[in-house]
């Protein structure tokens, strides 16, 4: 071994540098640790806490150095000969006399550079999540293990874990400039091991926190990040993504499946029951991995004929009961399923399957767990610093501070994270609401306005629009869902046209509306007529899915089937009736779990769906047989899916009979031979002979009736096809007369026979008790419903038959 001269290294000694790296103060340790090149020599300086001796060893010589030990709390120097770095590691003798090799993470150059940092100062670096948190790299032929995070309030950050003994002394990061990014690169592959940073602020009060950019974490309720690569997984799904980025998804089925994974369905565990005999139950504290969902799930979607499935929040998050919507890890898969590995196997089979995947996000608030982002420097970082911009007094939790650039590159960076590394189909963003409106869910005196003295949310807003306009450049196909319940303007509307950038909207209106007016007793549905045909008066202003999701059927709310009003089989008669009316009705769809087979208990996050509902009860078979055949009909007819958007996609036959709550309309393509005529009934009773208008000359069958024997139905059925007769009702020239089931729909195919002027065929006329009539056309009226007539030379209210029939004799002379 090489002894150093002892007072010549001494002289190089800062010793208010040493002071800081040993009572873990430094900011920059990089700057006296590890090999620096003086007038001498190369100095090596080093802290190993309680070590005993080091020995630095050059690795192409092999020669060894002796350290001098100038600090007992295990700080270390020695002075190389030469004026040339050499790579070389130590060997250091612990306190318990055991030798270790280590390699020197000081003597790397940082991994992020000027331009990184630039671009996340300016809120506009979307691929800063491949240079913060942790990453397994070669870094000049040396492979490694990379930390990098965002603490600019911080007096100094470190790296702690598994890997040393979670001592904030070993490795203290570096501040890179004015960034506010710590970063250290450590030339071991810690794959697998856990993790936190050791911040220290202030006051010499030192916490532990999470890493906001790790991609794995600790099943709860232990807390740690996990280092994890996510280059494992070899894709399979090319063509699918390839056959996405083709297809216009506006002119697509959209058939949502909603689903909590960890409650879908629970491992099942032996046990004996009181005869002795061995019974399964379900394991209610366990979860089934997304290995073991991924064939399940995919195998009852297809048999369901959904088109897509939507997972409740996957993103880490500390507490089973808040289903995953108060997130503590954003770009972390959690770990009650499985490795991020795990997911990506979830999402490559469900692409095999033809399956499409969206995810729940949740930009607008997170929780105040002391290990996760809030307070993360020890100072307000994420969240807003003013209560009244930052807290969500009723929900006790933080918004973030959609103002600051870091914060915002964080949530848009996040949002095509998930579309970049694992593929996914679609994010829908809950809570937009609270995002635009400062005094959403807030009190006088618990808001401040803005800088216009409004209550909308303008940072925000702009958060919204420069994500989905992200997204849509960089992942086409990739559909954007808002959940916004109120009338903000322009949701859905192009980001280039001043609108937010969102594909469809949850239609929250047509929900409220239709659920209020389904528990109604039929008896008295006559009086809220306007609830059921509302709707298509605002149908136009936006792109909507139509949704009856967990939300409605959790906290007291009761599941879809208690919700319906009757006895055991009116209540069955209803549900069909509202499915079938919510899959003919525009819009895309979306069910959540359990409801498709009538569950009667509210939804459990903590039990597992009551699958032998289906085995044991035939009502329960049929209604899931019902929904299953709803789903194949909505699929195979583009009546009901490919003018969405166009108001020439829907057609009012009849929306004024209040008195029967019936309802008739038409569903349309470009093509006539296509259209659909759809009839809807709300009561109890039986309509034999029933007269319907209908659009043109033609033959008129039977495609779909919710009132089937198979689907727990009585049968009242049309058997027969249907041919128009030349007999006026509903104000058009032809007519058919069928038979309406109760509490249930029918929908026709229409096989047009001969052409007839649609001047004529589309006429309709006012009834005295509305104000307008709602045909499809792109309107934000009231809620009266009208129908206005123009004659040739004047408008004029038509108020009853008689004249009626005069308007159409004048013009057809």
């Amino acid at each position: 071994m090489l002894k150093v001269n002892e007072k010549l290294v001494y002289d190089y000694m800062d010793w208010a540098e040493i002071e800081a790296v040993v009572y873990s103060e430094h900011d920059n340790p990089h700057s006296i640790l590890g090999p620096h090149q003086v007038e001498k020599g190369i100095l090596i300086q080093c802290f190993f806490p309680k070590a005993k001796s080091v020995i630095v060893v050059v690795e192409k010589t092999g020669k060894k150095y002796e350290t001098i030990l100038e600090d007992e709390a295990g700080y270390f120097a020695t002075l190389l000969p030469g004026k040339r770095i050499m790579p070389y590691y130590y060997q250091v003798e612990q306190e318990d006399g055991t030798i270790v090799e280590v390699q020197d993470p000081y003597r790397y150059e940082p991994v992020i550079n000027l331009n990184d940092m630039k671009c996340f100062k300016s809120g506009i670096h979307y691929s800063i999540y491949e240079k913060l948190g942790a990453h397994i790299i070669d870094l000049k032929g040396v492979k490694g293990t990379h930390f990098a995070v965002w603490a600019p309030n911080a007096l100094r950050v470190s790296v702690v874990g598994d890997f040393n003994h979670w001592d904030g002394r070993v490795h203290q990061m570096r501040r890179l400039g004015d960034s506010g990014i710590f970063e250290l690169f450590i030339p071991k592959d810690l794959e697998g091991s856990l993790y936190k940073y050791e911040i220290k602020r202030n006051g010499n009060v030192t916490f532990l926190k999470a890493d906001p950019y790790g991609v794995s974490s600790e099943l709860r309720p232990n807390t740690a990040s996990i280092v994890c690569k996510l280059d494992k997984h070899q894709w399979k799904d090319e063509k699918w993504i390839e056959e996405r980025e083709k297809i216009e998804q506006s002119q697509e089925p959209v058939s949502v499946y909603e689903v909590h994974l960890g409650s879908w369905k629970k491992p099942k565990i032996s046990t004996v029951d009181e005869a002795g005999e061995e019974v399964w139950l379900d394991d209610k504290d366990g979860f089934l991995s997304f290995r073991e969902l991924a064939p399940q799930l995919a195998a009852y979607v297809k048999e369901m004929n959904y088109t897509h499935v939507e997972l409740m929040p996957i993103m880490e998050h500390p507490l089973d009961e808040s289903w995953g919507y108060q997130i503590t890890g954003y770009y972390a898969v959690t770990s009650r399923f499985g490795t991020p590995e795990d997911f990506m196997y979830f999402i490559d089979y469900m692409h095999k399957e033809k399956i499409g995947v969206i995810l729940d996000w949740v930009p607008a608030h997170f929780p105040k767990d002391s290990f996760g982002l809030a307070n993360f420097d020890g100072t307000p970082l994420y969240e807003h610093p003013d209560p009244r911009r930052g807290e969500h007094p009723h929900w006790g939790t933080l918004i973030f501070d959609y103002g600051k650039p870091e914060v915002s590159n964080f949530l848009i960076a996040n949002a095509l994270f998930w579309a970049e590394k694992y593929h996914i189909d679609g994010i829908r963003m809950d809570a937009v609401a609270s995002m635009l409106y400062l005094d959403y869910g807030k009190q006088d005196r618990e808001w401040l306005p803005n800088i216009f003295g409004g209550n909308e949310n303008l940072e925000a807003v702009e958060l919204l629009k420069r994500l989905n306009a992200e997204i849509k450049k960089r992942y086409k196909g990739v559909i954007l869902i808002a959940e916004e319940s109120t009338s903000w303007p322009r949701v859905t509307t192009p980001v280039i046209k001043d609108g937010l950038g969102f594909d469809y909207k949850w239609n929250m209106g047509w929900m409220n509306d239709f659920l209020e007016y389904i528990k109604c007793d039929p008896l008295f549905r006559k009086g809220r007529h306007n609830l059921l045909t509302f709707s298509m008066v605002y149908q136009y202003s936006e792109r909507f899915m139509l949704v009856l999701s967990h939300d409605e059927v959790t906290h007291g709310k009761g599941s879809m089937i208690n919700k319906m009003h009757g006895d055991y089989q009116q209540k069955f008669d209803n549900l069909r009736a509202a499915y079938g009316f919510m899959m003919t009705h525009p819009g895309k769809k979306l069910l959540f779990m359990g409801q498709d087979f009538a569950q009667f208990d509210e939804w459990n996050e903590k039990a597992g769906l009551q699958w032998e509902l289906i085995e044991n009860y035939e009502t329960h078979k049929q209604i899931h047989q019902y929904v299953k055949a709803l789903n194949r009909f909505y699929k195979d007819y583009p009546a009901l899916y490919e003018l969405d958007e166009d108001s020439d996609g829907f057609e009012w036959i009849n929306c004024m009979d209040a008195e029967r709550s019936v309802i008739s309309f038409l569903r349309k393509t470009k093509k006539e031979e296509e259209t659909l005529l759809v009839v809807c009934n709300f009561t109890p009773v039986v309509y034999e002979n029933f007269k319907i208008g209908v659009p043109f000359i033609g033959k008129y069958k039977e495609t779909f009736n919710s009132d089937c024997e198979e689907f727990g139905g009585r049968g009242n059925v049309n058997k027969r096809l249907k041919q128009s007769k030349e007999e006026e009702w509903d104000e058009r020239e032809h007519s058919i007369s069928i038979t309406v089931p109760p509490l249930g729909i029918t929908v026709f195919t229409c096989a047009p026979t001969k052409k007839i002027d649609k001047k004529i065929t589309n006429k309709t006329v006012a009834n005295n008790k509305t104000a307008k009539t709602v045909t499809g056309s792109k309107t934000t009226a009231t809620k009266k419903i009208v129908n206005h007539k123009k004659t040739s030379d004047k408008k004029e209210k038509v108020t009853n038959v008689e004249e009626k029939r005069t308007v159409k004799t004048m013009e057809k002379n």
